[in-house]
């Protein structure tokens, strides 16, 4: 499995890698024009990613605003739904309206800082996305 890791804070970073590192690969990218980037690079090479941890506050392009260039990406190389990338929005906030925001651009899951890693485990395994053997 590959799995980004879009995040702009440092202890936010090494802590989700530590988390995710028994789920698969992970790769970094510190804000939202990279994550972009990212999952073109890897459709090109023909290695997408699986799962995409995006937060939703970073510089130069917001996690809302990478969420739909990606979900309008899929819808124009004709990604079917169950081959999208899974997308699971990280936040500090805790506004509903940005919640509501993040689900209707195409987003599976959302996880309030600081990330529980119990609940973040339960919510992978309910998306199908278990830890390597």
């Amino acid at each position: 499995m590959r799995i980004l890791i879009a995040e702009d804070d440092l202890a936010s970073r090494k802590f989700m890698q530590q988390m995710l590192k028994s789920y698969g690969e992970c790769d970094i990218v510190v804000d939202g024009i990279e994550a972009v980037d990212a999952f073109l690079l890897a459709w090109e090479e023909k290695e997408p990613y699986d799962l995409l941890f995006l937060d939703i506050m970073m510089p130069k392009l917001d996690g809302l605003k990478a969420l739909k260039i990606i979900r309008d990406l899929e819808k124009d190389k004709k990604i079917k739904p169950e081959d999208r990338i899974k997308i699971i929005m990280t936040t500090a906030l805790n506004e509903q309206q940005t919640v509501y925001s993040a689900f209707d651009l195409g987003c599976e899951a959302f996880a309030a800082k600081p990330i529980n890693q119990s609940k973040m485990r339960e919510v992978l395994s309910k998306m199908g996305v278990e830890p390597i053997q």
